[in-house]
């Protein structure tokens, strides 16, 4: 793996853990602004045409994944 797809990957890495931390704090505070304002912004980069240039995942399965691991 060359350096350009390690920072593809970190990238990608991080935006999930954002948006975990997003959902479960979302979770047990629903109505926390700072939080719904995280999800969306991530949620804006899983369907960025960047963020399909740094990976081949489906944006939209990732989201739903993030979001019933959270739940569950």
């Amino acid at each position: 793996m060359n350096a350009y797809e390690k920072l593809a990957n970190a990238i990608v890495l991080r935006a999930v853990e954002d948006y975990r931390d997003a959902l479960k704090r979302l979770h047990r505070f629903p109505n926390d602004r700072d939080s719904r304002i995280a999800k969306a912004e991530v949620e804006r980069f899983f369907r960025s045409d960047w963020f399909l240039t740094l990976t081949s995942l489906d944006p939209e399965l990732l989201i739903e994944k993030l979001t019933s691991e959270v739940s569950a």
